[in-house]
């Protein structure tokens, strides 16, 4: 991956910010179309692939918490690989984090997520 350029969140591809959207929304229907068929998401030390595991992770990731979110940095390194930086505040232990969402496309669709601090 080469240098990643900061830029505004809205310049993230529309398939990643609806992600994003969908995700917040509690749609795991509209998130998970985001997705190849074949596609990694790496979150708190676990994998999972495909689209039946992708679906379980968007149904219960942060499920037991409240939590708000809120878009504020992003980041493109080239055609193919982007982060979306996301401030997170809940009753989840710690209360306060912010996450880079690691993004790897295929086309318009998302190849690989990576959750982390």
């Amino acid at each position: 991956m080469t240098t990643s350029h900061t830029i505004q969140p809205d310049q993230l591809p529309a398939t990643i910010r609806g992600y994003l959207a969908a995700h917040d929304a509690g749609d795991t229907d509209t998130a998970l179309r985001a997705f190849t068929p074949t596609a990694v998401v790496v979150d708190d030390g676990e994998t999972y692939r495909g689209t039946e595991e992708i679906r379980g992770f968007l149904i219960e990731a942060g499920a037991e918490f409240t939590v708000t979110s809120t878009l504020v940095s992003a980041q493109r390194a080239d055609d193919t690989h982007w982060v979306a930086t996301k401030h997170l505040e809940g009753d989840f232990p710690g209360g306060v984090v912010d996450l880079l969402y690691r993004f790897a496309m295929d086309g318009d669709s998302i190849a690989e997520l990576v959750i982390a601090p």
